[in-house]
């Protein structure tokens, strides 16, 4: 009896110590689990999401006019340059006339769709029309300055000064002020452009 008890009881006690070597192997499982994922690479943070810029506003018109303050620019600058060219002195942009200018390519516009002149001789002015999306306001001025090949010097004359009318305009020494408009009619871009003091005298030279 007492052999069969002993026995018994070192079984027990190997269950016990079975059990307990288990659960240390567990305990030292886990263990090694949380070691290994807080050494583990984590994943990079998203990259951020681009956010769409407004769209910059577009170029405001100018001073009484429905050009953009970049056109004026260019084309007093073109003018500037094309009175440079002969030793005339530059021009400045007067808001009045490109109010003036404006208002008589708006007209154009809205009527006739095609160049005409005012009846009123009040200022100088110089007119082009051209197609849409392909022509701009310095476009307009470098048609007049194509003119410049058939002026040969001296005084205007009622013969002469047809043909060259435009460009003499541009450079005529005694103009200090330019004001420019312009309208869309149909797939046509309408450019007016007024001068103080006006020019083309008969029997003065331009310059």
């Amino acid at each position: 009896m007492i052999g069969q008890t002993e026995r018994a009881g070192q079984f027990a006690r190997s269950q016990v110590e079975a059990r307990m070597e288990r659960s240390c192997i567990r305990l030292i499982t886990a263990l090694w689990l949380v070691l290994i994922s807080g050494c583990a690479p984590q994943p990079e943070n998203p990259a951020p999401v681009p956010v769409a810029r407004e769209p910059e506003p577009a170029a405001k018109p100018g001073p009484g006019s429905k050009m953009s303050a970049k056109n004026i620019q260019v084309i007093t600058a073109y003018h500037d340059k094309v009175r440079a060219d002969v030793g005339v002195g530059p021009i400045k942009w007067s808001p009045a006339l490109a109010a003036y200018a404006q208002e008589w390519a708006d007209h154009l516009a809205a009527t006739t769709c095609r160049m005409a002149h005012r009846t009123q001789d009040k200022y100088g002015e110089n007119l082009f029309q051209g197609t849409a999306g392909f022509y701009t306001a310095v476009d307009a001025a470098k048609a007049w300055e194509s003119e410049k090949k058939n002026y040969h010097g001296g005084v205007l004359t009622e013969s002469n000064w047809q043909p060259v009318g435009h460009y003499t305009q541009m450079v005529w020494r005694d103009t200090t002020a330019l004001g420019c408009g312009e309208a869309i009619c149909n797939i046509s871009l309408i450019v007016a452009c007024n001068y103080d003091p006006p020019g083309n005298f008969i029997g003065r030279r331009p310059y």
